[in-house]
């Protein structure tokens, strides 16, 4: 480690990847350990994942553009660890704007089924995000 260096170069990053893949805070903690023989604290983890946690909250509140090329709307199923295992729907939105690119625009974990109510929930939020012209509209 360099002079007043207080982290190793990547620490954070393999925190994050550690924990984007569902491992609890105790489980990274033992990782590290044992990987790399590194004793880190269960507050550190916390605080870098915590950092990630707002970053992820003011991506999904950014105002978006107003006029859009195609919206792909669709839902997908996945396993998510929250105490138990559970399969809800994660609702997806992707646009295309004028120039070709595209845009992850929202995703939106559901509770129980795919249904329109929720799906009204999801388009409701992107008009108050900006949303207000789109060309064509992808769903099944």
């Amino acid at each position: 480690m360099r002079k007043r260096q207080r982290r190793l170069d990547g620490l954070n990053d393999a925190i994050i990847s550690l924990y984007a893949r569902g491992m609890t805070v105790r489980d990274i903690q033992a990782h590290l350990t044992d990987i790399y023989g590194l004793e880190v604290s269960p507050d550190l983890i916390s605080k870098v994942t915590d950092a990630v946690a707002d970053e992820v909250t003011e991506w999904q509140n950014r105002p978006l553009g107003s006029s859009w090329a195609v919206l792909f709307v669709d839902a997908l199923w996945v396993k998510i660890r929250e105490g138990h295992v559970s399969n809800p729907p994660v609702y997806v939105v992707v646009g295309i704007d004028f120039d070709g690119a595209k845009h992850v625009l929202g995703m939106w974990i559901g509770k129980d089924d795919e249904g329109a109510k929720y799906w009204m929930n999801v388009l409701e939020e992107l008009k108050n995000r900006c949303v207000s012209e789109v060309c064509f509209v992808c769903c099944d």
